[in-house]
């Protein structure tokens, strides 16, 4: 930002000083000691008072300005979030199709299991076991995977450095929280077996 004097205006330049607009203010800049909550109506007062035809285009604070510059920046931020949350949805709902399919193929095995004594919090945990088996491998793969992605991310984020251990938790515990709900109704269906009406099917 630099101010220049009409004195300073090259020589050359013969069109008329009104029509310069080189010289008219595209912004002006107010600082204040404290926050004031008037601040608005007490800039347009006094523009008003020195100038009654100035036209104000917009008012904003310093903040506002910065959230501005990062309008942008928060859009992408929430459509990853939305797909993060879409992918997690798609994950959860593929590991019960699994997992039902699954039960489904070995409703035979788990009534002879459960006719030979097994009882339905035993065949449950089996149910489980097997879903749960499945997000184990997937995160011995993802995380690693996610960790190498790291240095990537740094050079495309501001002020991101190195993994964040709260959020990478955060993202484990919540996968296993989906992977639970997504096995527990195949297993809950799986232990309501009924052994007799199994073994007639056979």
């Amino acid at each position: 930002m630099m101010f220049l004097a009409n004195l300073q205006r090259p020589a050359s330049d013969k069109n008329p000083i009104q029509d310069d607009t080189s010289l008219y203010a595209g912004s002006v800049v107010v600082e204040t000691q404290s926050s004031m909550n008037n601040m608005e109506e007490l800039a347009w007062k006094t523009l008003g008072e020195i100038n009654p035809n100035l036209a104000v285009v917009k008012f904003q604070t310093f903040d506002e300005q910065i959230a501005d510059r990062f309008s942008e920046d928060r859009m992408v931020a929430r459509l990853t979030a939305l797909f993060g949350g879409l992918a997690l949805l798609l994950a959860t709902i593929g590991l019960y199709g699994v997992t039902a399919y699954s039960v489904a193929r070995r409703t035979s095995e788990i009534g002879i299991r459960m006719a030979l004594g097994a009882r339905r919090l035993q065949v449950t945990g089996m149910v489980m076991r097997g879903a749960l088996s499945q997000t184990v491998l997937g995160l011995a793969i993802g995380v690693p995977v996610a960790l190498l992605c790291v240095r990537w991310i740094e050079s495309l984020l501001f002020e991101v450095n190195g993994v964040n251990t709260g959020v990478m938790v955060l993202s484990i515990v919540t996968l296993a929280v989906a992977s639970c709900l997504a096995a527990l109704l195949p297993a809950r269906r799986a232990a309501s077996t009924d052994p007799a009406q199994t073994l007639r099917t056979e």
